[in-house]
Parts: structure tokens; C-alpha cells; sequence
């Protein structure tokens, strides 16, 4: 079965065992009331094959004939070969009267085996894309590490974006090493700088998306959307469509920038005398204001196609990391191995076990994330237990007694005196032991 059919399956199942109405089951699958009733209905009589399709498994009634295509074929070996597809079923509609598409032609001669002389023509890979015609129409985001410093620090990244249409630089900042922070700290350069703008361009790397895109047919019922990663979310609550390309020529503006950049910015950072990485990053905006005065060019558009940033949206809370959790007794929650609780409770009151959305954002603040506002949290301090000490044991050596000790002279520990008191402790029990028997008897 299909995965629709699937899915229709599961539906129709809910409906039966009573957790589905109608109306919800055809919302759910986006087909009408009577339609849910039908399958319904067929799914009593023939159970789950009852949805499958009927003709599955069926020779369509207006599939080609086996002498048909085997007169294709063996005309292509002998009368035809050589030519392409489309000139193949040119060549046939005129001298055979045999009515094919080329597209079907060409899956006769593969099924069959047969090569043809000429490949078809392929597309230049990686055509060069004209530019957006106005700035802000989109941004091309990477990273890339390299010795910037040469000899003179360990290798870091630098993370930066670029305007598709006029080649401007936004923002760029220099890290360790390629994440997530030096990815928000571009886009918010850019966004304070330019506005908000309406595409970014970035690769498939697991900062932009969720290794799990794929949702399962619950997931799809439970109205659950594609996941997204922290920075997939940042972009969608700023309403920026965001594009993953799978090859790095498909954003081929930033990889260019790389080639110009390495190129030049290292020098310009030895010229400096910069050593360090910190040194690095206070300098760098002054060297991309230069890049830009000497590469960057004028839309074919003046008008400017960036949105405004809102003055209610503050940056620092839209790039963080997100995470739920449920509130405890007193309105606590556990975050990194940290109590917190509410700096203000009377501007907000949730139920205990509440599922709440904790944000971090770049410099370590956490706060609840509740209708567009921040509320804002303090530590608290857990309570010490203290433990009963324990008590150690007395390192003083052992005293033996003297041979006139009370210990010694009031017992006889001899062994002969040990010996005696032996036996007549046995005596005695083997008297009572048979006084026992005679008594029984």
C-alpha cells in the first residue's frame, strides 16, 4: 500500500474504534464526509485492502502491447539505430505510423537494453544565476575555517553573509570554530544594519535544519509540522524564508567571497600586526566597510526590499536556543542543572506541571518565552543537607591487660581448666538428653 493509503487506513481505523468522528477523519485526510463513509464502509467488507486501489496489480487499458514495443525495438536495431529519441519517434510517426512520445521511446530502448549512439545533450552544470534585482531579496550565509592569522594563532572560522544582489558583506564575525552563535551574531549585524531581509541562502548543515525532517503518518495526524532547528526557528518567527542548497555552486556569491577574502584579509590582519582572535574580530568590521566601498555594486532595483524590524522585537530573545519544560510546585523549573523560579510572580501564574518554553540566549540569560513576552527568572539556591559526621575510629593501639587484671584472676583460662569445663558440660547435656527419652517412654 501507499503511504496515503496508509494513512487512510489509520484514519478510517480511529473513526471505527471511536477516538475519530467523521468530520475530524475527513479534515484530517482533506476529503469530504461521504467520502470517509465510503471507505468506511469498504473497509468493513474487505478490511485494510478494501483502500488499496482496485486496479493495482492491473494492466492499464491503454498500455502499449508487447508487439508493439518489441516493433520498436527491433526497428530501432536495424532501420533507425543510431538516431536519438526524439528523432527515433519523429522517424517512426512518419514512416511506420507508429504514434509514440519520445519519453515513452526512450523507456522502451532502456527496458530493452539497447544504447544509444548518441547520448542525450546535458545542461552546463551550475549555470550562473542572474542577481536578486533589489537588496534584501535574499542573503547567502556560510562559514569557513582558515589561518587567518597565518603562523601567528591556531585556525578559526569566519562566519559572514553576503547580499545576493549588490555583493554587500552584512555581517561577519570570527569563531573557533563553525555554530551556531557566530551564525545569529551575522544575522543580527545584518538585521540592526539593513532590515530584516525576505530569503537566506545557507547549506545543509545540521545548524539550519532538524536531522529529523521526515514525520511519520501519527506525526502528520497529530497536526504536527517539519521540525526545525533552533536557527529554523529564529528564521521563522522573523518570517525569512529560508533555503537549503545541496551543492555549494548553488550559492556560489558566498563561496566566491571566500576565495576574495582569504585572499586579502590575511594580509590585512598581518599588516595590523593582529595575534589573536579577540584583536581579530575588533578590526574586522572596519575591513569589511572597505571590502564593501571596493566590490560592492548597485542593484539593477534602488528600491529596497528589506522588512522592518519591529521596535517591539528584541534580537537577543529571537536567536537563543529553545527547549520545554514543566513547571514544578512553586512554579520552578529545572534548566542545565539550575533552579529557577519567576523574579516577579504576580505577573504570571501557571499551573504546576505546565509545559513552558525555555530560551537561553547567547550570553547564558534563561527566561520563559509566554504570548511574544519574556518572563524573566532567577536562581534559586537548593538546600544543603547537612550530613551527621561521621565518627572516626581511634587510631591508639591496643592495651593489653596486666597479669593481675580482674579479667585474668577471676577466670581460669588455662587450657586443662578449659578442657574440664568442656566435659562436664557434655555430661550434663547427655543426662538431660536421656532423662528427655525416659520420660517419653
Amino acid at each position: 500500500m501507499s503511504r496515503e493509503e496508509m494513512k487512510k487506513v489509520l484514519v478510517v481505523g480511529k473513526i471505527l474504534e471511536g477516538h475519530m468522528t467523521n468530520t475530524e477523519g475527513a479534515i484530517a485526510l482533506g476529503i469530504s464526509v461521504r467520502q470517509i463513509i465510503r471507505l468506511k464502509n469498504n473497509y468493513k467488507a474487505e478490511g485494510a485492502q478494501g483502500i488499496a486501489h482496485k486496479n493495482r496489480g492491473r494492466k492499464p487499458a491503454h498500455a502499449l502491447t508487447e508487439e508493439t514495443k518489441e516493433q520498436a525495438a527491433t526497428l530501432y536495431k536495424t532501420k533507425y539505430h543510431g538516431s536519438n529519441s526524439c528523432h527515433f519517434a519523429e522517424l517512426l510517426q512518419e514512416h511506420e505510423s507508429i504514434a509514440l512520445s519520445s519519453s515513452t521511446v526512450r523507456r522502451i530502448l532502456l527496458a530493452k537494453g539497447l544504447k544509444q549512439a548518441k547520448q542525450r545533450r546535458r545542461n552546463k552544470a551550475h549555470q550562473p544565476r542572474q542577481r536578486k534585482a533589489q537588496a534584501g531579496m535574499l542573503w547567502q550565509i556560510d562559514a569557513t575555517p582558515y589561518a587567518w592569522l597565518e603562523d601567528r594563532a591556531p585556525s578559526f572560522a569566519l562566519h559572514a553573509a553576503i547580499d545576493d544582489a549588490t555583493g554587500t558583506v552584512v555581517g561577519a564575525v570570527f569563531r573557533s570554530n563553525e555554530c551556531r552563535e557566530g551564525y545569529s551574531i551575522v544575522m543580527q549585524q545584518g538585521i540592526k544594519k539593513y532590515g530584516i531581509p525576505l530569503g537566506l541562502y545557507s547549506d545543509r548543515h545540521t545548524i539550519f535544519r532538524s536531522p529529523n525532517e521526515k514525520l511519520t503518518v501519527e506525526q502528520e495526524l497529530a497536526g504536527e509540522t517539519k521540525p526545525l532547528s533552533n536557527f529554523g526557528k529564529a528564521m521563522a518567527e522573523l518570517n525569512i524564508e529560508h533555503i537549503k542548497a545541496i551543492t555549494p555552486q548553488a550559492k556560489g556569491r558566498v563561496e566566491r567571497l571566500w576565495l576574495t577574502l582569504q585572499d586579502r584579509l590575511s594580509i590585512e590582519l598581518r599588516l595590523l600586526g593582529i595575534t589573536t582572535m579577540e584583536a581579530a574580530n575588533e578590526a574586522l568590521p572596519r575591513l569589511i566597510q572597505k571590502h564593501n566601498k571596493q566590490f560592492a555594486m548597485a542593484p539593477r532595483s534602488e528600491e529596497l526590499a528589506y522588512m522592518k524590524l519591529d521596535k517591539h522585537i528584541q534580537l537577543d530573545h529571537v536567536f537563543t536556543t529553545r527547549e520545554y519544560r514543566m513547571l514544578g510546585a512553586g512554579n520552578t523549573i529545572s534548566f542545565d542543572g539550575i533552579i529557577y523560579t519567576f523574579v516577579d510572580p504576580s505577573t504570571q501564574r501557571f499551573d504546576t506541571k505546565t509545559v513552558v518554553e525555555v530560551r537561553q540566549t547567547l550570553s547564558g540569560e534563561v527566561f520563559i518565552w509566554h504570548r511574544e513576552q519574556a518572563l524573566q527568572l532567577k536562581k534559586t539556591e537548593r538546600p544543603e543537607r547537612k550530613q551527621p559526621k561521621k565518627k572516626k575510629a581511634s587510631s591508639a593501639p591496643q592495651r593489653k591487660p596486666a597479669n593481675d587484671h580482674p579479667w585474668k584472676t577471676t577466670y581460669d583460662n588455662t587450657s586443662t581448666n578449659r578442657n574440664t569445663k568442656r566435659s562436664t558440660f557434655q555430661d550434663a547435656m547427655y543426662s538431660q538428653h536421656n532423662s528427655f527419652l525416659e520420660a517419653s517412654w
